[in-house]
């Protein structure tokens, strides 16, 4: 992994993005940290085409997004227009709202939107990635949900390696499952707190064997590697540099410039 692969997921600092302005003075604060790239997440009330130009002018990457769950299942044609604004080729869906889980029509009704989705995107050049939590860790029959999401469509991965931990899974062995269709995973370090209840950590500052796991990731050709913490102890920035610092000092290999051309990035294999 290199220091310009490091994203930062823009979702852990939601709250500092209520305006253009602090759109802005944020950016500028990630890059001042070292981050050379984003995910796009929540971003606040601000034009794509001014987004865009902060993310330049603060040499920022914009790597991929998060788009919404819904738009994707009914009109995945509006976020190609998003991606094709902002540049970039990947987004994910990013969390299965209104999914009733007690409900197997509802659960295969999410499988054939997200195949459908996907497949809307792929003829565009874009890639759609699914990003788990702990829910698809639920087990129906024999198998677990996100073995159904990954085994019944042709969705890469945007693994999140918190969650996985939290719902029982091996981020490891996961990485590795998803061999050749792991373009985006999200580092976020797992802990136990004094009320002995799993927690948000800092990379390196929990309990997760990150060189494993990056590794691992790197081994199945993950592109991008966005740090994200869901909630932080103080200043999500003074958490985002942490992790960016623990990163930088023990995480990498020597920095290299940014040159992915998404073309030869190879879709999901069935």
């Amino acid at each position: 992994m290199k220091i310009d692969q490091v994203a930062a997921q823009m979702f852990t600092i939601k709250a500092f993005l209520k305006t253009p302005e602090d759109v802005a003075t944020s950016l500028e604060k990630l890059s001042a940290i070292g981050y050379r790239a984003v995910q796009v997440s929540n971003i606040g009330p601000i034009e794509l085409k001014l987004f865009k130009q902060l993310c330049k002018d603060n040499g920022l990457v914009i790597s991929s997004t998060h788009a919404s769950a819904q738009q994707l299942r009914d009109d995945p044609e509006k976020i190609i227009e998003v991606l094709e604004e902002l540049g970039t080729d990947y987004t994910a869906f990013p969390f299965p709202a209104g999914v009733d889980f007690t409900d197997i029509n509802s659960v295969n009704a999410l499988i054939d939107d997200l195949q459908k989705a996907t497949e809307v995107l792929a003829k565009a050049g874009k890639v759609l990635t699914y990003h788990n939590h702990q829910f698809e860790f639920r087990r129906f029959g024999e198998k677990i949900l996100l073995d159904r999401i990954f085994n019944e469509t042709r969705i890469q991965g945007e693994l999140d390696i918190y969650w996985v931990q939290y719902g029982g899974g091996d981020p490891v062995e996961w990485c590795k499952k998803l061999k050749g269709r792991l373009p985006l995973i999200h580092l976020k370090d797992y802990r136990i707190d004094d009320e002995n209840k799993p927690a948000f950590a800092e990379i390196g500052y929990g309990n997760l064997n990150m060189k494993r796991i990056i590794d691992a990731a790197e081994a199945s050709g993950c592109q991008w590697f966005m740090v994200e913490q869901d909630r932080c102890p103080g200043d999500p920035f003074d958490s985002l540099k942490l992790s960016f610092d623990y990163i930088k000092e023990n995480l990498v290999n020597e920095p290299s410039q940014i040159n992915i051309n998404p073309e030869e990035v190879p879709l999901a294999r069935a």
